[in-house]
């Protein structure tokens, strides 16, 4: 699987900073010049670009059936993730908490815009010829399916999208009274900034013993429980990263990007497993109202850290079935 890493310019310039980069991986499959759609990966909370291509911590495992890339590539796909400022990396501001929602955004939208034009124009690697009729879907997990739906609506960058272990109703159970009890959740947009500094104190905090599978109760049975591969779980540590307070917070409001989730207009692929963090799965498409073809697949017996699970198998061929089906 050939591959690229690279930092991608944002445009983004905060005070006291240094402009902004994000930092990129970009995997191609052998027979590169037949590939028409790009695969644009957002990773979760607490997740860095790695989680893409997870890979057991054994250098005699060559088992590539936990990484995404690995698996669409080999599919025909080009497959690309960003690490969100903050984080892996991409640029890390001193001061963290200005990495707001819309500044992660503004942010992605840059670095999908100059990942597409290098790849289009033939600009990325050598060793890959120009694609200049690729087009690009999203992808995002978790936090990063928010984001991804935000970036759709600002900019309208991609002919699909695809949402991972996600849903509008946001996380009210982990969730502060200030966020829980919201009833319109764009007027508690402007509020998020204070709320995140209450609830988690520090701009880039870590959060431990829930994505390694080393929690208790619901945490560890959706991220690394018994129905998990071990080897899965230990690939995992190499992906989690800090948390950014400001989307997490938004994440957790119920309704939480529900109006920009309605009007999305392309074709929306919902992956979700049986155990995941989402509510009551089949009310889930009901969000994307604009959208006129939704594909809801419920992983079984699957927690939210999805390629962990076995069914993992079942969704990367589901999906590659369904880019290779919309229009």
């Amino acid at each position: 699987m050939p591959a690229a890493h690279l930092k991608l310019d944002t445009g983004v310039e905060l005070p006291g900073e240094a402009p902004l980069q994000i930092g990129a991986s970009v995997w191609w499959p052998e027979q590169a010049a037949q590939a028409d759609t790009l695969l644009l990966c957002l990773p979760g909370g607490n997740m860095n670009r790695r989680y893409f291509d997870l890979r057991p911590p054994s250098p005699d495992d060559g088992d590539d059936s936990f990484s995404f890339a690995a698996q669409m590539t080999a599919r025909g796909f080009v497959v690309a993730a960003l690490d969100h400022l903050g984080l892996g990396d991409s640029s890390k501001p001193q001061d963290g908490w200005q990495l707001t929602t819309e500044v992660l955004v503004r942010a992605n939208v840059a670095a999908t815009a100059e990942l597409l034009a290098r790849l289009r124009e033939g600009r990325l690697s050598a060793d890959l010829p120009a694609l200049p009729a690729l087009r690009s879907v999203g992808v995002g997990h978790s936090m990063g399916a928010m984001l991804t739906i935000l970036q759709q609506h600002a900019a309208a960058q991609h002919a699909g999208v695809v949402l991972l272990g996600f849903s509008t109703r946001g996380l009210p159970e982990y969730a502060p009274p200030a966020v829980r009890d919201a009833t319109d959740p764009t007027a508690v947009r402007p509020l998020l900034p204070e709320i995140a500094r209450k609830m988690f104190g520090q701009p880039y905090p870590v959060i431990h013993g829930q994505r390694n599978g080393a929690g208790r109760g619901d945490n560890a049975e959706l991220f690394g429980s018994r129905k998990a591969d071990p080897r899965g779980v230990a690939a995992l540590k190499a992906a989690t990263d800090c948390l950014l307070p400001i989307p997490a917070a938004m994440s957790m409001v119920p309704g939480n990007v529900a109006p920009e989730a309605a009007a999305l207009a392309v074709p929306v692929f919902l992956g979700i497993g049986e155990r995941d963090m989402v509510g009551p799965t089949h009310q889930v498409p009901a969000a994307f109202s604009g959208s006129h073809d939704v594909s809801l697949y419920i992983l079984p017996e699957t927690g939210h850290s999805h390629f962990l699970f076995p069914a993992r198998a079942r969704l990367f061929e589901r999906l590659a079935r369904w880019l290779q089906a919309f229009d």
